[in-house]
């Protein structure tokens, strides 16, 4: 009883805090970019930040990141991932605060229809892939975002599974819009890798689950830019079988 009465006291909290933000998306989206812009920053800068320490504290959810190496990134780079739940992407912003990331979702995260992420992620220029319309039409959005990423110094992140794990095992890794990516960028590329996220991928399972998680995020190597097709699937080769290793280094307690 007592669980169910914070469950309804936080959504209360947080329905009041990103209603007002939501509205103003909705309403200034159709003929006001700038102004989009500015309240979709506010969302990723300080609202994404107050979300995670209210479930911090009234739900116990905690955030480890492991930022070892961060000196050494360039100014700009590919982020390469899995990918477990929707809470990637606040994560992501999160883990890299401080540094412009935009990433690569399916379409339907770009709909009006779903409140605040989508006019949010429209209005920050994250690219969408269109579920039908051919691979012609999904290169056009990649090289058009891949451009987009150059010109204003963003930092494309990137899921090469495809859609979220649903058990947290990794997925197959498909090439295409990396290498597409990489091709039209030449930048370096960071290879990270998440965790605990596939165990609140639902309302439901937030719900149930947000007090047993611990949201992970790591940054496990920094590779230079692959100059071919068959460097670029051997990064992606070594990107699963490190992200695998830091997996299990967590789950069997190995690691903290």
């Amino acid at each position: 009883m007592f669980r169910a009465i914070g469950n309804i006291l936080i959504l209360i909290t947080l329905v009041g805090m990103l209603t007002p933000a939501a509205i103003g998306l909705l309403f200034f989206y159709p003929f006001c970019p700038k102004v989009c812009y500015a309240i979709s920053d506010y969302i990723v800068n300080v609202c994404a930040r107050r979300v995670f320490a209210i479930m911090s504290v009234y739900k116990k959810f905690r955030l480890s990141f492991s930022k070892d190496n961060f000196e050494n990134l360039p100014e700009q780079f590919i982020i390469v991932s899995n990918h477990q739940s929707l809470l990637d992407i606040p994560i992501f912003m999160n883990f890299f605060k401080g540094r412009d990331v935009r990433f690569v979702a399916k379409d339907t995260l770009g709909k009006n229809y779903i409140p605040l992420v989508g006019p949010m992620l429209k209005s920050h220029g994250h690219c969408f892939i269109p579920r039908k319309g051919g691979t012609s039409l999904v290169m056009q959005r990649i090289d058009s975002f891949a451009k987009r990423c150059l010109k204003n110094k963003w930092n494309p992140v990137i899921f090469p599974e495809g859609t979220r794990s649903k058990t947290g095992a990794l997925g197959k890794f498909y090439s295409a819009g990396f290498r597409r990516i990489s091709d039209s960028t030449k930048l370096p590329v960071a290879i990270c890798v998440v965790d605990d996220g596939y165990k609140i991928n639902d309302i439901q399972r937030v719900m149930e689950n947000m007090h047993k998680i611990n949201y992970r995020a790591k940054l496990l190597k920094i590779c230079p830019p692959p100059a071919t097709k068959e460097e670029q699937i051997a990064l992606l080769e070594e990107a699963q079988t490190l992200m695998q290793e830091q997996l299990d280094k967590w789950r069997s307690g190995a690691e903290a």
